[in-house]
């Protein structure tokens, strides 16, 4: 059955099954895995995931291509279909573990990862088709680690929460229709919470951390300072010895880490989680 890509939806169908293969490969699946597919399109990764896997639970926004795909995928009975937006569906009816392994729509990468990561039901690894130059911010090296710097809010809060890796670049002529930018397939593994003592101490991450890239063009201190008491901004940068003239794009998730519980321990200490 023929099918306009719609691109409202951010509708581009990887024809490669070379490309398939090495996404398979990276979800490391076994018969015992649940795999979350968003947006699978015509199905031609669902195909394969549902040969790989014990469940493959898929969620189509699209209309005609929820009626396309339960056709096509009728007889299996490994296969479970939502006519849902990806952003509005519960991670808790996956029911347990699961990865999530997707060709997801550019336009709304970030708030997908956001969603998955830190939700109470996270999966335990990702396997995502994403636009490569924010492939590239993702798995972005700190200086500290030999890297460029130039940190993202979106790589941090990636890192985070598990490890991310670049497992190839895939050319815009692998598609139908063919986006205008290349794109790459990104692994997020180790997905867990365990950077964090409880839900406040998450929260006061994330404050530190988004307050710190609020202004770009502001240092580190200057953009702290209108979350906290200067003395504290002083102090909290001193005990994690950052200079008051770093920058957060500069700052790599140990510093971050550091830092944020400092904060925590200096501003919240009275009042964590019980």
């Amino acid at each position: 059955m023929f099918h306009r890509a719609k691109k409202s939806l951010g509708q581009n169908f990887l024809k490669s099954e070379a490309i398939l293969d090495k996404i398979i490969a990276a979800a490391d699946l076994t018969k015992k895995d649940t795999v979350l597919e968003i947006g699978p399109g015509l199905g031609a990764l669902t195909t394969k995931l549902l040969a790989s896997c014990k469940k493959v639970i898929a969620v189509e926004k699209d209309d005609s291509l929820f009626e396309v795909l339960g056709t096509k995928f009728s007889t299996f009975d490994n296969f479970s279909l939502q006519n849902n937006d990806i952003l509005e569906f519960d991670p808790k009816e996956m029911g347990g573990s699961y990865k999530l392994v997707a060709n997801i729509p550019y336009n709304i990468t970030g708030a997908i990862i956001e969603k998955f990561l830190a939700t109470p039901f996270q999966p335990e690894m990702m396997v995502l088709m994403v636009q490569k130059e924010v492939a590239e911010r993702i798995v972005a090296k700190d200086k500290k680690t030999g890297g460029p710097g130039k940190e993202s809010i979106l790589s941090i809060a990636v890192k985070v929460y598990g490890d991310p890796t670049y497992i190839c670049t895939v050319k815009a002529g692998n598609f139908v229709p063919a986006p205008s930018i290349d794109s790459a397939v990104i692994k997020i593994s180790a997905i867990s919470r365990k950077n964090f003592e409880n839900k406040h101490h998450e929260e006061v991450f994330f404050q530190v951390m988004k307050a710190g890239f609020a202004h770009k063009r502001k240092t580190l201190s200057g953009n702290l300072k209108n979350i906290l008491e200067p003395e504290i901004v002083a102090q909290s940068l001193a005990q994690a010895a950052i200079l008051p003239n770093t920058r957060a794009e500069d700052l790599g998730i140990s510093d971050w880490l550091l830092l944020s519980n400092i904060v925590y321990n200096k501003t919240y200490a009275n009042s964590r989680d019980l």
